[in-house]
């Protein structure tokens, strides 16, 4: 048994996350054998995530604040503190912080098997696609 070191908490990039997003790795893979990464994510309200879907699908435990999850047929859920959202493997989709508040989530995923990235990253999503209002 060891205690893991503390890691020091990173900015996201503004290409995949607009608006102020902080990540602060929790648990990551020790060797090959183990695909799991759990990351404690923090937005600054209106902040948001690009377009992207998992490999492997994707928990998120929202733990502060409410949450937004938009997919590609333009529903939107609102998720409170103490609910959790899958989103399956593939499935494109976006997480953000509700207008006005702060948000915070445990986003739980594994990597793929043989592949060098557990996530795709697509186009910024617009403010119509966050809102709701989004034509498709």
């Amino acid at each position: 048994m060891n205690i893991e070191p503390t890691r020091e908490t990173t900015l996201n990039p503004e290409a995949q996350f607009p608006g102020g997003v902080y990540l602060d790795l929790i648990a990551v893979p020790h060797g090959p054998e183990q695909r799991t990464t759990v990351a404690k994510v923090r937005f600054l309200p209106g902040a948001r995530t690009a377009w992207h879907s998992h490999a492997r699908g994707q928990y998120l435990h929202v733990t502060d604040g409410v949450a937004r999850f938009g997919d590609r047929a333009g529903n939107i859920i609102e998720v409170h503190a103490g609910q959790t959202l899958y989103t399956p493997p593939g499935e494109e989709h976006w997480h953000a912080a509700a207008p006005g508040c702060m948000m915070e989530h445990l986003a739980i995923l594994e990597a793929d098997d043989g592949a060098d990235i557990a996530s795709w990253w697509g186009e910024q999503i617009t403010d119509d696609e966050y809102n709701g209002t989004a034509r498709n």
